[in-house]
């Protein structure tokens, strides 16, 4: 086994409750997926939100999906200019026995161009 890391980001469409832990929820999910990660091999995540999004702890969108035995942890991204209104980012750091290149990253909604290096993998 190995711990990686998965990278993800979304963008919550208002700085309410309902919209950063829906937009949180969501990108959860298609990371999941995209890997094939089962919720115990989960060592932590650390969510990051921009500045603007202050209504709720992209963390809690987790808990509400019942992950009350992975670590957690919710931070502010640093406040440069021009960069994604009302993002949230992920780093998903996931016991695996595959490889680096098999990782598959999610960006989702306005964040979706942040990382054009990082496409899935073709199948």
């Amino acid at each position: 086994m190995h711990l990686r890391g998965i990278r993800g980001a979304t963008t919550a469409e208002a700085n309410t409750e309902d919209a950063i832990l829906n937009a949180t929820q969501e990108l959860l999910h298609e990371m999941l997926s995209a890997n094939r990660v089962e919720t115990d091999e989960i060592a932590a995540l650390i969510f990051t939100c921009s500045p603007d999004l202050t209504a709720v702890f992209p963390a809690e969108a987790a808990r509400q999906m019942h992950w009350t035995a992975v670590p957690l942890l919710s931070a502010t991204e640093i406040a440069v200019p021009g960069s994604v209104a009302r993002c949230i980012r992920v780093l998903m750091l996931w016991n695996t026995p595959g490889t680096q290149s098999e990782i598959v990253h999610t960006y989702l909604r306005g964040a979706a161009g942040l990382r054009p290096d990082l496409k899935p993998p073709r199948s």
